[in-house]
């Protein structure tokens, strides 16, 4: 297994060819958003408006969707810049490569099937233990199951998630098997499965992964060090709507917890590729040193006030950068070997 790259990180120019050639659509839920904060999507507003306008800058020619239907008959673009992951319906997140699939268009980021693996907290889980990456024990109660609470793992406290969230959304927590159960029936209730698993006092390290040269290179890895250990992350803030946040953004270089996070990126992404981009969470225990992986969400937020890209910063790149970086990326691993096998016939 070749080690992923960790240094030395230099961007992708999107080839001049590529530039002039082809034509991008970019959809997203806010892609023509011209305010602030959206009372209920709170900054994925501002920052579905920020991609649209450092698109383009790129300089590429750009078109602009909001809505599923840009895709239900062939649309004139030749690439496709899918970022409406969370479009009010369970497995949202498979519908548009899916129907890029159904036209022949390529487009940024991982194949349906694998969206669906990393969306799917349960399965990323089980492949971390079939690679020896150590997760938190876990059970799962899929939506129309019965819901038997003693299969949970042991613990004073556990975290209830619906088990393809993103930012947080729908969790909650429970310090007895009551509570447990109707937590569980209240995911449910909101049409998605639930995953169970005991609460790590302690703070998520998150590692941004992009391609560079065809290959994953890891970006600087980050800590949300929180003031308080034992608080529950929630969606309200980390969708900005709340006006006090708990915790610290800041660089992670513990030499000893980042040599193994590094290993258990590196088997965790081989899994996955090609994704283009991707964020592996790992939880970090403060007590006793421990590291378990969380979650892969792959088409993460690129925002510019957010982790990704303040890594991005920290490894050099600007936010122009980045995003031309993993948009060139995938265009010459799509577009260019088709290009040449045309050529060549």
């Amino acid at each position: 297994m070749k080690r992923m790259k960790t240094t030395d990180l230099a961007p992708t120019r999107l080839p001049g060819r590529l530039r002039e050639t082809q034509r991008l659509l970019f959809i997203a839920k806010h892609a023509r958003w011209t305010g602030g904060l959206h009372p209920d999507d709170g900054n994925h507003a501002p920052y579905h408006r920020e991609m649209r306008e450092t698109l383009e800058g790129i300089g590429v020619e750009l078109l602009i969707a909001d809505s599923y239907a840009a895709l239900f008959d062939r649309p004139a673009a030749d690439f496709v810049f899918p970022l409406l992951n969370r479009g009010g319906f369970f497995n949202s997140e498979m519908l548009l490569p899916l129907l890029c699939n159904r036209h022949g268009l390529p487009y940024l980021g991982a194949s349906p099937i694998v969206r669906g693996l990393s969306d799917d907290k349960h399965l990323t889980k089980l492949e971390a233990a079939a690679r020896g990456v150590p997760t938190a024990p876990w059970a799962l109660f899929r939506r129309g199951a019965p819901i038997d609470v003693s299969r949970c793992p042991p613990s004073r406290r556990w975290v209830i998630k619906p088990n393809n969230s993103s930012a947080s959304w729908g969790v909650r927590d429970a310090h007895d098997r009551v509570e447990l159960a109707r937590s569980v029936a209240e995911i449910h209730a909101l049409d998605h499965d639930a995953l169970v698993e005991p609460f790590i006092d302690g703070s998520d390290i998150e590692v941004p992964v992009i391609t560079l040269g065809g290959a994953p290179a890891m970006l600087p890895m980050m800590i949300f060090e929180q003031a308080d250990p034992s608080q529950l992350r929630t969606y309200q803030e980390k969708r900005d709507l709340v006006g006090q946040v708990g915790y610290r953004i800041k660089r992670f270089d513990d030499p000893a917890i980042s040599r193994n996070i590094i290993e258990y990126t590196q088997r965790m992404a081989d899994v996955f590729r090609p994704f283009d981009y991707g964020r592996f969470e790992f939880r970090v225990d403060h007590t006793t040193g421990d590291v378990r992986l969380l979650e892969v969400n792959l088409n993460c937020n690129l925002w510019s006030e957010k982790l990704f890209s303040r890594s991005a910063v920290a490894a050099g790149f600007t936010h122009s950068q980045l995003v031309e970086t993993i948009v060139a990326e995938s265009m010459i691993r799509q577009i260019a070997p088709a290009a040449a096998r045309r050529d060549a016939a």
